[in-house]
């Protein structure tokens, strides 16, 4: 049996097997897994996988279809593989490259997430576009402009239709006798859809 036997996303961020590799948190992660609007049987990327918590939570969803883990770290790949233990998880796929190399030999996605770009947003946003079926939606996550902006730009030239969340999150977190309010980055969330022609 799974390590999760709830329907919903958000799995809680202390059930994952974490090392010192970025993780999209919990709230974030319910969002974007909302976003996704995930099938049983669809192909998925995890662009940027970390430590592989959308990967989970996507396989969770799409349990006759494949996720494919895109990840260059050696750490994040290792965490990637024990998560995927962890919740008993047979249809994941690590590839284990520095997007957007690799993503030619992919079959086509369903959705693709983007949760890290090292650097080359433009290339795997291009890329992903050339990868995606007719009616599939491309998620990214942003934390500053810069990516916010530069992506935006992509979707627009590609002839993609946005939507775009800001989601600013704040938990209570115990001192002593007090329950106190701490902030987390305000993430943007960036769903795209191919327009049709």
């Amino acid at each position: 049996m799974s390590e999760w036997k709830y329907r919903t996303a958000g799995i809680p961020d202390k059930q994952f097997i974490r090392g010192e590799v970025p993780m999209t948190k919990e709230e974030i992660r319910a969002v974007v897994i909302s976003k996704m609007r995930l099938k049983k049987n669809h192909i998925v990327y995890d662009i940027g996988a970390g430590s592989g918590s959308i990967t989970v939570e996507a396989a969770l969803k799409s349990t006759a279809g494949i996720i494919y883990a895109v990840e260059k770290k050696e750490e994040a790949v290792d965490l990637i593989k024990k998560n995927c233990n962890k919740f008993k998880l047979s249809n994941v796929k690590i590839i284990e490259k520095e997007a957007p190399d690799g993503l030619e030999e992919l079959p086509s996605a369903d959705r693709i997430f983007i949760g890290g770009s090292g650097g080359f947003l433009k290339e795997i946003i291009s890329r992903s576009d050339k990868n995606l079926k007719e009616d599939g939606k491309i998620i990214l996550t942003a934390i500053t402009v810069n990516t916010l902006s530069t992506a935006v730009s992509q979707f627009e030239q590609l002839n993609y239709l946005i939507d775009i969340t800001n989601i600013s999150v704040t938990k209570t977190k115990k001192i002593r006798d007090y329950h106190m309010f701490k902030a987390l980055n305000p993430v943007y969330i960036i769903s795209a859809q191919k327009e049709e022609k």
